[in-house]
């Protein structure tokens, strides 16, 4: 694995690529530092997939150019292929052979045995050893996640790649999988993974939001609530819709979203006082008759952030 400190294990400049009318990337430039856990956060569609396809030499960008562990993504591909675990958003092994059997298969295609990557993979491994025999097809989806994850570092990578691991699971076991992450990077290893779920971007050391082919904004998932410009107001109801076309309508009305079981309410004007833009909320909901509004001032996340970034570069566009 790599040390960390050792230099940028990844490097991106103006990327693009196009199928067809749809802009899958567009002039896309990033640096994942070695030894990194870094995330890409966005939707589906914002072109997340064809990143991680052009990183691991599968796809060709058709501008810019990018470089993995020092390697050139076009020119080196073969070399890059050795050096990189990459692990796809759907499940992708082979479902008639047995945990073991794709263990042992995919260690050979890289030339090596399951026993010489046993230590990397070991704390993994010994959550799906006991079922070693069983068909990989007959797996529950977290077991089948944690093989993926296994079949993608038996070569022991120094670069490990992860396109939405962990779509279509449930919350304890995704919990778990980024639990194991968090010990391979403790390691040393470089980690680059994507995500529509903003709240495991927390477990990054830096997050890129990525829309519509394009990256909004790099930064410390525990900082980036320092971008918010303006108060942010969350405001909870009986009647939901009746809420928000109340808020919609109001003056002052910068964006209105459903968050959860409430509601976050910004005000059009940057720089305003919290409490001041928090009293009017809710006196022009008791004037509407929404006398049960709970208002309060809550901190920026990164879902708000994401928002009010999708937001400002819509309005730049029209």
């Amino acid at each position: 694995m790599t040390a960390r400190g050792a230099g940028a294990a990844v490097e991106a400049q103006g990327l693009s690529r196009r199928f067809g009318e749809v802009q899958a990337l567009d002039d896309v430039s990033f640096e994942v530092k070695a030894g990194e856990l870094f995330g890409f956060i966005g939707p589906d569609g914002a072109g997340k997939t064809t990143l991680f396809r052009i990183l691991t030499t599968l796809q060709r960008p058709d501008a810019g150019s990018a470089r993995v562990l020092g390697l050139d993504v076009v020119k080196d591909f073969w070399v890059i292929r050795t050096k990189v675990g990459y692990m796809p958003g759907r499940f992708s092994l082979y479902a008639d052979l047995s945990v073991e059997e794709n263990l042992r298969f995919f260690a050979s295609v890289f030339g090596t045995t399951l026993e010489k990557g046993a230590d990397l993979i070991a704390p993994i491994y010994e959550q799906i050893a006991p079922f070693k025999d069983r068909r990989a097809g007959a797996l529950s989806g977290g077991m089948k996640q944690k093989l993926a994850l296994c079949c993608a570092l038996v070569h022991t990578p120094e670069l490990l790649l992860l396109d939405e691991p962990t779509t279509g699971v449930d919350a304890v076991s995704r919990r778990e999988f980024w639990d194991l992450l968090e010990r391979l990077r403790a390691g040393g290893l470089t980690i680059v993974a994507s995500t529509p779920y903003m709240d495991e971007a927390s477990r990054c050391e830096r997050v890129a939001l990525i829309q519509r082919g394009r990256i909004l904004e790099i930064a410390d998932p525990r900082r980036i609530g320092e971008r918010f410009d303006r108060p942010l107001i969350a405001v909870r109801a009986s009647e939901r819709m009746r809420l928000l076309e109340a808020l919609r309508a109001h003056p002052g009305a910068g964006s209105v979203f459903p968050f959860g079981d409430v509601v976050h309410y910004t005000d059009a004007r940057p720089g305003g006082d919290a409490q001041a833009i928090a009293a009017s909320v809710r006196d022009a909901l008791a004037t509407r008759g929404i006398a049960d509004a709970e208002v309060e001032i809550v901190p920026p996340g990164i879902e708000d952030v994401f928002m009010a970034l999708m937001q400002r570069r819509g309005a730049e566009a029209a």
